[in-house]
């Protein structure tokens, strides 16, 4: 499956100068809901991810993810998975699982997004899953930014990535793209304004 096609045939793969979440600024930007809008896409995309995780034999009780961003994504792959599918959202700044969910002591929790790039808000939200009494057994996402070793790749983890080293990340593709601090940002110093993804119409 040629991931990098889908997003770039479904405009998602965005050029110019972009403020990412992070702080950081790139010439790149993923935009998933871009590729998740067409129902069939999404599904297409899930299945291949429960596939993989599937054949790893992980075993799986119930998907979460962070809204915004992985709602879309979290939900088809618990779908593709036959899995319960809950996800938490940010309250006054923090991560909260709430709306009546519950997660019962030993659950085996999957964490899903739609792109990892440090893991961060992953890790929030899986953090609030174990409070609950919840295990988290894996992560999953379409796409890999590169700052985290995933399952099926040689790219190595970096300082920066989140994501614990002691249990699997999967996702469909590496996206490696460079990332500069706004100080450093050579884009910046060329004159252009860096955009926030999710402004301005993007």
């Amino acid at each position: 499956m040629d991931v990098k096609k889908i997003y770039m045939d479904a405009d998602a793969l965005l050029e110019g100068h972009f403020k990412l979440s992070s702080g950081n600024h790139s010439q790149f930007y993923l935009q998933s809901a871009k590729v998740l809008e067409d129902p069939k896409t999404a599904k297409v995309l899930a299945q291949a991810l429960a596939k993989q995780i599937k054949e790893s034999g992980l075993e799986i009780d119930t998907v979460c993810s962070p809204a915004l961003g992985g709602l879309i994504a979290g939900f088809a792959l618990a779908t593709a998975l036959d899995v319960r599918f809950i996800f938490a959202e940010r309250v006054n700044g923090a991560m909260n699982i709430r709306r009546g969910f519950e997660v019962k002591e030993g659950e085996k929790v999957l964490m899903c997004e739609d792109i990892i790039t440090t893991g961060g808000s992953a890790m929030e939200a899986a953090a609030v899953v174990r409070e609950l009494g919840g295990e988290i057994v894996g992560v999953a996402a379409l796409a890999n930014r590169g700052f985290c070793k995933r399952e099926n790749s040689d790219i190595q983890t970096k300082p920066n990535c989140k994501l614990p080293q002691d249990i699997p990340f999967f996702a469909l593709a590496d996206f490696t793209f460079e990332m500069y601090a706004p100080e450093a940002c050579p884009l910046c110093k060329d004159g252009s304004e860096a955009i926030k993804p999710g402004s301005r119409g993007n």
